[in-house]
């Protein structure tokens, strides 16, 4: 067997993970796990980089003798280098306000319309896109020599060695899905310099190898190579979707849900657009058509108002609580700022008429029976819009351990749920390096070896759907 680390950065932690792979056998462990704590200073909401490099340096020196390492974590921020290679302050966080006003701008240029058809991803106001819209006149932009996704910008720390992954990439709005190269004309329209960007990388290409300096901090002996990855989380998150063959959708929980389908080719109609669908690039020339839904951000900030009260507790209470009494869009832009949530819940379930949650059980209930529903609409709009019907869904991430989503799901989607792997980024982030190394064979594979080797969890759908017809109904009516 042989061991690789994968630096798996999420919103709000970060973890390093041991991951052993042999002919057949894959176990995962945990070095190190640390918290993402973003920093609101005068200027905006900014990441706290340096604290987390420290992370996943303290990580790599817990997991000790590896053979590879590769990073993941979350899209569309960035960092920027001078030409020394030296970080032009902290990266700006994608809930920061700087890009208010933004989107309409760039359509005046770019008409929404032809900006999907050429990128295919869904709007968003913090995309990278609109973000360095926002940021042209700022003179940090104009010293940039280089742009580094937050993952490739970790890479370069541990290696000297710059790159753009794909996948991640892709996140951008300036990737075109059907060459899966840049969108030249999207960005020479906009004024956008894509030399800004180190040159493109594919998953399971060589990243370099682990500095002196690298090695020195963590006790670690070269050479240590680091592989590239799926360094989206979500594309390392879907390559470990245990699944058999083509008709399934999947459903990547977290922070936010990803809930799509891979397919072969991308869906750019105006439909689509329309609906708000994405088709971001995944491994081995798929794509992951998905909706962003707001997630478990919605119960993670309901929680930090409370004092970070007990999860298990609450979602005992939660299910005690009357199914779909209040329901809210979980994709509804005022829901994606920090703070106040309990309150804000409250107030559109106020101004929607319905019956107002009053206890932390009720708001509980609230989001996930709401959340429930957005899985509903995105994987049977995904069906739809993508002629591509599917016979089961998979739960991958951190909410496989909420048991009372996994079920609503399945109730909500009338599809049976099956919940594979909390730390699934991780997983596909260790099978990309094992699959470079030679020890697992292409996706299908990959998946076969993580049935054989991962726990499932399946959930069989109760009732025949018809008060989650009347609670969608309901809720699109407002």
């Amino acid at each position: 067997m042989k061991a690789y680390a994968a630096v798996d950065l999420g919103a709000s932690s970060g973890r390093v993970m041991v991951g052993r792979v042999g002919p057949d056998a894959l176990e995962l462990s945990e070095a190190h796990r640390f918290r993402n704590r973003p920093v609101r200073l005068a200027e905006g909401l900014r990441w706290d980089i340096l604290a987390l490099y420290g992370g996943v340096l303290d990580g790599l020196r817990a997991a000790g003798r590896v053979d590879s390492v590769g990073i993941d974590g979350w899209a569309v921020d960035y960092g920027l280098l001078d030409g020394d290679g030296a970080l032009l302050g902290n990266p700006v966080h994608y809930r920061d306000a700087r890009t208010e006003g933004v989107p309409e701008q760039v359509w005046a240029t770019v008409p929404a319309a032809e900006l999907y058809a050429a990128t295919g991803i869904q709007y968003a106001p913090f995309n990278t896109l609109y973000q360095l819209t926002a940021a042209r006149e700022q003179r940090q932009l104009s010293r940039a020599e280089r742009l580094l996704l937050v993952p490739d910008l970790v890479s370069y720390w541990l290696t000297g060695e710059q790159g753009t992954e794909l996948t991640n990439a892709s996140t951008t709005q300036l990737v075109d899905p059907r060459t899966r190269t840049w969108a030249y004309g999207v960005a020479e329209r906009l004024g956008i310099d894509l030399g800004l960007f180190a040159p493109l990388r594919q998953p399971g290409d060589p990243a370099g190898l682990l500095g002196p300096e690298v090695l020195e901090e963590t006790g670690l002996t070269g050479p240590v190579p680091v592989t590239a990855v799926g360094s989206h989380d979500t594309a390392s998150a879907v390559a470990a979707v245990p699944a058999a063959g083509e008709s399934f959708a999947y459903i990547c929980t977290g922070t936010w849900s990803l809930a799509g389908l891979e397919l072969t080719a991308p869906v750019l109609t105006e439909e689509s657009r329309t609906a708000n669908f994405t088709n971001e690039l995944g491994l081995d020339g798929t794509v992951r058509y998905l909706r962003n839904i707001m997630g478990l951000w919605l119960l993670q900030e309901c929680q930090r108002a409370w004092g970070d009260s007990d999860l298990g507790a609450l979602l005992r209470e939660a299910g005690g609580v009357p199914a779909l009494r209040s329901v809210v869009d979980a994709g509804d832009g005022r829901f994606l700022a920090p703070g106040r949530m309990p309150e804000r819940i409250a107030e559109a379930c106020r101004a929607s008429g319905q019956p107002v949650p009053g206890t932390r059980a009720e708001v509980t209930r609230c989001i996930l029976d709401s959340l429930a529903l957005a899985h509903r609409r995105a994987v049977e709009d995904a069906q739809r819009l993508a002629d591509h019907p599917v016979d089961v869904v998979y739960v991958v991430g951190g909410g496989t351990r909420n048991a009372l989503l996994c079920q609503l799901t399945a109730d909500a989607c009338g599809l049976p749920v099956v919940a594979g792997a909390t730390e699934a980024a991780a997983l596909g982030n260790v099978l990309v390096q094992a699959r470079a190394h030679g020890l697992v064979g292409d996706l299908a594979a990959m998946r076969r070896l993580l049935t054989r080797t991962q726990p499932l969890t399946r959930y069989t759908p109760r009732g025949d759907g018809a008060r989650w017809r009347e609670a969608e109904a309901r809720l699109a009516a407002r």
